[in-house]
């Protein structure tokens, strides 16, 4: 069982990057699926997150209007579109199953993957 998120990088202000994250050993059918990310020196912060039931989407008031979650159950895959990035989006990127959608939260069964650093130089 394991996430791996891909698709971190180096871009100026302003530009735009499209995280993936691949499940193995289970489907994501079932869970809600979402991302996380962790600056230097701060806390773990919940992103964006997307139901297993109807597709709702949530997002933290910092990125609403500039990311899109999406999600592919039948390729097992989570993607998040980044666009107009700002230095303070700078952080390890993780993708994870379980959240509780509605506060951004981690959970006693969420699996948390593998980060990808995102780095926007102004």
């Amino acid at each position: 069982v394991q996430l791996q998120a891909s698709g971190g990088g180096v871009v100026q202000s302003g530009g735009s990057l499209r995280l993936s994250c691949a499940a193995s050993g289970f489907t994501i059918e079932p869970f809600t699926i979402g991302w996380v990310r962790q600056a230097p020196g701060r806390e773990r912060e919940g992103v964006a997150c997307i139901s297993n039931t109807d597709g709702t989407t949530t997002y933290t008031e910092s990125v609403k209007g500039r990311f899109t979650i999406s999600r592919d159950n039948a390729r097992t895959r989570a993607y998040l579109q980044m666009n107009n990035l700002k230095p303070e989006d700078t952080a390890v990127y993780s993708c994870a199953t379980d959240l509780l959608c509605d506060h951004l939260a981690i959970t006693i069964d969420t699996i948390l993957g593998q980060g990808t650093q995102v780095t926007v130089s102004s």
